[in-house]
């Protein structure tokens, strides 16, 4: 990190995933995590749930489809659209698709809990993101 005039400058950080990658673009022990992710045409990541994260998803290029559990607990699929926000809360199934090769800014709780791979093409096991006594807390987020 380069301190700059009292303000941190963080780089990003690039994280290889067998459907693309993610870049992190913010500083570790914040409240809230940000990121790019890179999905290539034809993958997906997991039909997932987390325990502990909340995510909100922004279109950035390409085509995407989303697979997303509702209030009710129907799960639908539908095409992502630009200028337009969606938000999956913790215990929500959902999955994201490149259709073509896409970038998605994603906004997140920081990744703490569990997240339980329901489907995976890669054959990957859950996921421990992180125990919450290992990330800096502002206070509770509401």
């Amino acid at each position: 990190m380069l301190e700059l005039e009292g303000h941190v400058k963080t780089s990003g950080r690039r994280v290889e995933k067998p459907w693309g990658f993610e870049l992190v673009w913010t500083e570790p022990g914040l409240p809230y995590v940000g990121k790019v992710i890179h999905i290539n045409a034809g993958a997906r990541l997991s039909l997932q749930v987390h325990d502990a994260k909340t995510e909100t998803w922004l279109l950035l290029s390409g085509r995407v489809l989303v697979t997303l559990e509702d209030d009710t607990g129907v799960v639908s699929e539908f095409e992502m659209q630009p200028a337009t926000g969606y938000t999956c809360r913790a215990g929500r199934r959902h999955r994201l698709a490149g259709i073509t090769e896409c970038e998605i800014l994603e906004v997140s709780t920081p990744e703490v809990g569990m997240t339980h791979r329901l489907q995976d093409d890669y054959g990957r096991p859950d996921e421990v993101l992180a125990p919450a006594s290992l990330t800096r807390s502002t206070g509770p987020i509401v």
